[in-house]
């Protein structure tokens, strides 16, 4: 028996059994061996019946009486009596009327659980039964807690476990022996018995401590690697035109702020080098990345290469153009606009001048992607929001060109140090953390239901001031299930009551195209006075006279999301305010206290990193790729650790080859985030 065999060649697992371990994706002997317990309960210490307190027990006694109830149709109640030299005690089944022909009451036997006061008397509930003359699985030990993935029950796992012990103990070593070493980790085969099988809590932890370490050591390795490639490919040496940056940085209407002259300085040092730029230029929201992407579209256009700026909605590839329009639209430098919306005549034009190379920067969608589309020269590629395009799509793009153009990633969400080490390693890092000097803080507070009226009056007044208000809700229809605001009835209400003097503009995703754009343009021309919407304003929308945004059912936002939609107001001269409504009228949480005082999305990526893990920041379907069952990305010192051991390993020119697992998972995190 090996790592790949088949479950059913394990003893005891029938067709049956082999049939649940397959739904929940455990199919062979390593699947099992690497399905990792989520959590410990510890049953290892045996008390007398006359020593039991509430909470987690262990018991050794016999069975004097049994009796099983049916209380109502389809549920009984199994109870027994346990006895020992010092008592008795009742334990209570529930819907397992097969326990009461289970014991012998000649023979003693193990009950793990919880001892609690429930139905007016102290019982145990539901305790596992082992006997006591067998090797205990889930009694009478620290006892592993798995998922319960499509129904697959802890106990069922824990016996299968018992059988491959001894293959646990062959294990290979994974790591590199020297880091094993040097880092002071048990072996992997300690650490994988260590989990399913602990003596003591140091067990766990020591367990703990090694396979999380690995995990991020994979991930870090991946992304050098990855980086050491990029340098290694060929690109575009664009020259830094020096009198053109000048003079479209002396043009600009504002003082570029000291972050945004670094980053562009560094944007514009990666372009002259002979290598492709992989860079990701992260900024806080408003704080100017469309205009450091324009200088160095200025610099590609000048050098005689086309840029193309990828986002993922229309509405904000339009606002691109806009803004491209206006800073370069001087210099000579023309824009094209490529979306869903361009047909016919108009889009083959548009192909044919994208091709003959009459078109500098081309902003769009998906549609830049496809195949109709051809570039005369491709230099510089800028994907805005590249966390909500997946890798394929992105290489796509890169591959328009016979070289690989440089390419500069854009996002509003700051992403958290962790994870720019490792779910961004082999990307250099430019960070916006400045807003222009002429914009005022926002303030920010959190409003129960009971408060809305005197929320409504603090709208009305900015109004009356010139200012217009988003109204934000999750959802679009009304739900049954869901006690959500809808963003259709939240119109309807204030349309028809609170703000029946208003001109009040609806947006959603559900609508086309056209009509979106539309909307988002009547509103920026202050046709109306309040926009209810549901997030699909989330990024990049700049209407600079929106003072005030009130985000209903606030507490079912995600903390990154929140501050996007805040970032919808305080984008001009005056001072914004953002409500965010709550649910009800319990206590607000933690995340939400951070959000009302804070404004720093630097400081927030941190805190909802630590509160709700990476999937909130680097997105749900990315994070479950990363796989990670036992390290935290939070946990800066074990990447520190890591990030030294993977630095160390390509130093010392090892052979990944000679470390097959770790090769296989290396090469699944390249594949997962590689560009090139």
């Amino acid at each position: 028996m090996n790592l790949t065999t088949d479950i059913e060649s394990i003893k005891g697992v029938g067709p049956k059994t082999a049939k649940q371990f397959r739904v929940a994706g455990l199919a062979t002997v390593g699947d099992v061996i690497s399905f990792l317990p989520r959590r410990h309960e510890d049953f290892s210490e045996i008390v007398a019946i006359e020593a039991v307190t509430p909470g987690k027990q262990t018991i050794k006694a016999r069975v004097v009486a049994t009796e099983v109830k049916r209380v109502r149709r389809g549920m009984t109640v199994t109870t027994a009596v346990l006895q020992d030299d010092t008592g008795k005690l009742r334990a209570v089944w529930f819907n397992q009327p097969y326990r009461a022909t289970q014991f012998d009451d000649k023979q003693e036997y193990f009950f793990s659980g919880n001892f609690e006061f429930r139905y007016n008397r102290y019982q145990l509930s539901n305790p596992s039964a082992e006997k006591a003359s067998e090797v205990p699985v889930s009694t009478d030990r620290i006892v592993p807690v798995y998922r319960a993935i499509r129904g697959l029950k802890s106990q069922l796992v824990r016996k299968v476990m018992a059988e491959l012990r001894p293959i646990m103990t062959m294990l290979p070593e994974t790591l590199p022996g020297d880091i094993v070493q040097s880092q002071q980790l048990v072996s992997y085969s300690e650490a994988v018995i260590g989990l399913h099988f602990p003596e003591s809590a140091r067990d766990i932890t020591a367990a703990r401590e090694r396979l999380a370490f690995e995990e991020v050591f994979q991930l870090l390795l991946a992304s050098q690697l990855n980086k050491q490639d990029n340098k290694a490919l060929d690109g575009h040496a664009i020259a830094f035109d020096r009198t053109s940056v000048k003079e479209f940085v002396g043009q600009l209407p504002f003082d570029l702020t000291n972050a945004q002259r670094i980053a562009a300085w560094e944007i514009i040092q990666d372009m002259e080098r002979p290598t492709p730029m992989n860079r990701l230029l992260q900024g806080d929201v408003g704080s100017g990345k469309t205009v450091v992407a324009g200088l160095a579209a200025v610099s590609a256009a000048r050098a005689g290469y086309q840029t193309a700026v990828m986002a993922p909605t229309e509405i904000l590839a339009r606002q691109h153009a806009e803004t491209l329009t206006n800073l370069l639209g001087s210099f000579g430098i023309t824009v094209g606009l490529l979306v869903g919306a361009v047909k016919g005549t108009a889009r083959q034009e548009l192909y044919a001048r994208i091709a003959a190379g009459d078109v500098d920067i081309v902003v769009g969608t998906h549609a830049l992607i496809q195949d109709t589309v051809k570039y005369h020269q491709l230099g510089l590629v800028v994907i805005d929001e590249q966390h909500r395009f997946g890798v394929k799509q992105r290489q796509k793009l890169l591959d328009k060109s016979d070289t690989m153009p440089h390419l500069l990633a854009m996002t509003a969400t700051p992403i958290p140090r962790s994870l720019q080490l490792t779910v961004f390693g082999e990307m250099d890092i430019s960070i916006l953390n400045e807003r222009p000097a002429n914009r005022l803080p926002i303030k920010s507070q959190l409003v129960s239901p009971v408060s809305a009226s005197k929320v409504y009056d603090s709208i009305d007044a900015e109004i009356s001031a010139g200012r217009q208000a988003y109204v934000i809700c999750s959802l679009i229809d009304e739900s049954a299930e869901s006690d959500k605001k809808s963003v259709e009835a939240e119109y309807k209400k204030l349309k028809n009551s609170v703000f029946g003097h208003r001109s009040i503009g609806l947006l959603h995703g559900r609508m086309k195209p056209d009509e979106k754009e539309q909307v988002m343009a009547n509103f920026k021309a202050k046709k109306y006075d309040i926009l209810v919407s549901t997030t699909v304003v989330e990024v990049g929308v700049d209407v600079p006279n929106a003072s005030v945004i009130m985000i209903e059912n606030a507490d079912q936002f995600g903390l990154a999301q929140l501050h996007q939609l805040r970032g919808r107001v305080g984008r001009g001269e005056h001072q914004s305010y953002c409500y965010l409504m709550l649910s009800d009228s319990q206590k607000p949480s933690q995340r939400l206290r951070e959000l009302e005082k804070s404004n720093d999305g630097f400081y927030l990526a941190e805190v909802d990193l630590q509160l709700r893990g990476p999937g909130e920041i680097y997105g749900r379907a990315q994070h479950g790729d990363l796989n990670l069952q036992i390290a935290s990305l939070a946990d800066t010192k074990l990447l520190k650790r890591a990030q030294s051991a993977a630095e160390q390993f390509i130093t010392n020119g090892e052979d990944l080859l000679q470390y097959k697992s770790l090769q296989t998972a290396v090469d699944r995190y390249r594949r997962l985030t590689t560009l090139n």
